[in-house]
């Protein structure tokens, strides 16, 4: 019998033991357009926390991700998985290393994909946030029928119905709101169409403030902006600990003479909203159900 040169039979070898992949020749709806899918991937490396939070809701197996995840509900995916770099950079090295058969990156990772997609198939499925929860619905669903997982996927929208109805429910008829941000001792605000909009035009909250500057870290504003504006509720996002910097808190930041003449502080409506839930994951299916979840209880349990 003729023997096979040595490369071809490894490759027969392996031919035997590895499972080959499944056929689905699906079209994916990308931020970058449509991409077609051939084989559910089996490798898997996520540079998008949002993606990461919805693949681990709907039980993918994820093989290499970042080396911060900044949420804690995520930390059995940080320690399963390979890092593979940053949310900025990637690590090329520990990419090839791992062979991904698809890189998901997206939001802050999104300016990478060219460079990534040299090394393995790669979609960039940013979530831009001017519709957040329909699009997070989108992507649960994209990613159900990619890993066949459309049960699970549909399960996990059925908590986030439940969860948007009871904050929707539990905002209604309790006055004007203003979401705020602090950075350490800074403060700025987010209204209708920034990326944070979603929770006024999502939960029917009508907002403090209508003509709030539309930018990524908001609209810089005083404490007497606050005081002069008077919202009954604040809700807060701190960026220091969303991103695990020192620095002022949130509640520190906001204890201060000015604030105490709130509405919102004498009613102690202040909802300290898990930052990196929403700073870091937003967009992410456990994200939104935690989100709306908390925004629920606060409201829920005012007078």
């Amino acid at each position: 019998m003729k023997s096979l040169p040595l490369s071809a039979g490894i490759a027969l070898m392996l031919s035997a033991v590895i499972t080959p992949l499944t056929a689905i020749a699906l079209e994916l709806e990308t931020a970058r357009g449509p991409v077609t899918i051939e084989h559910t991937p089996t490798t898997l490396a996520v540079f998008d926390i949002p993606a990461v939070d919805t693949l681990d809701a709907l039980g993918v197996p994820i093989a290499g991700t970042v080396n911060k995840l900044f949420v804690d509900y995520l930390d059995p995916v940080a320690e399963s998985a390979s890092v593979v770099g940053s949310l900025f950079d990637p690590d090329y090295q520990a990419l090839s290393t791992l062979q991904p058969d698809l890189v998901i990156v997206g939001g802050r990772s999104a300016g990478t994909l060219d460079s990534v997609a040299k090394l393995a198939p790669a979609i960039d499925m940013s979530i831009d946030g001017t519709d957040l929860i329909e699009q997070t619905r989108k992507r649960t669903l994209q990613y159900g029928e990619l890993f066949d997982r459309q049960d699970k996927a549909g399960e996990l929208l059925a908590q986030l119905d439940a969860a948007l109805e009871k904050a929707r429910s539990a905002v209604a008829g309790k006055g004007k709101a203003l979401v705020l941000m602090t950075n350490g001792p800074k403060i700025s605000a987010f209204g209708p169409g920034s990326r944070f909009g979603w929770i006024y035009t999502e939960l029917g909250l009508e907002p403090a403030v209508d003509d709030l500057a539309i930018a990524d870290h908001g609209d810089a504003v005083s404490f007497e902006f606050v005081l002069q504006y008077d919202p009954d509720w604040l809700l807060l996002i701190d960026r220091t600990a969303a991103i695990g910097q020192e620095g002022d808190s949130a509640r520190q930041t906001l204890d201060n003479e000015l604030i105490h003449q709130t509405e919102a502080w004498q009613n102690q409506h202040l909802v300290y909203l898990n930052s990196a839930d929403v700073y870091i994951a937003g967009g992410g299916i456990q994200s939104q159900i935690r989100t709306l979840n908390q925004i629920g209880d606060a409201f829920g349990i005012s007078n």
